[in-house]
């Protein structure tokens, strides 16, 4: 019988990516990127352990989405207090916080707890084509 495979620290080796979210589908972009985050992309993939990359996404703002998702999609918070839900349809998300619309996106289809919370670090999200992480040489990936 064959052990499992668990990687060292030092065989991680974490790259990260540029992801051009422009005339891309939601969903679709956001489960790519999920898994370049997880590394499941990678042959050394564990699911205890995050073995991940980072992911830079660029024009967030320019994200498309299907059907009457615009006017029908809402995003719920709610402070805890009576009458404190907050209902924002994504229509309206998407002019006021677009980064936010992929960032959320991208978390609810990460593990929650800890680790979930580890990996979703090396998300950065930006509204338009501009970035601050030359320094990174980010891989241009087309998703």
């Amino acid at each position: 019988m064959n052990k499992t495979f668990v990687p060292k620290k030092d065989q991680i080796k974490r790259n990260w990516y540029l992801v051009d979210a422009k005339d891309k589908i939601l969903g679709r972009l956001a489960s790519k990127v999920a898994v370049l985050l997880r590394g499941k992309h990678k042959a050394i993939f564990t699911p205890h352990m995050d073995t991940g990359d980072g992911v830079i996404v660029i024009n967030a703002s320019r994200v498309r989405v299907t059907g009457r998702k615009p006017k029908q999609k809402v995003y719920r918070r709610f402070s805890g207090y009576p009458g404190g839900l907050r209902e924002v349809p994504l229509e309206v998300m998407l002019k006021k916080k677009p980064q936010k619309v992929v960032a959320l996106a991208v978390t609810r289809m990460l593990p929650s707890g800890p680790q979930g919370r580890d990996i979703i670090k090396r998300l950065k999200v930006y509204a338009d084509d501009k970035h601050p992480h030359k320094a990174q040489n980010p891989v241009v990936l087309e998703v």
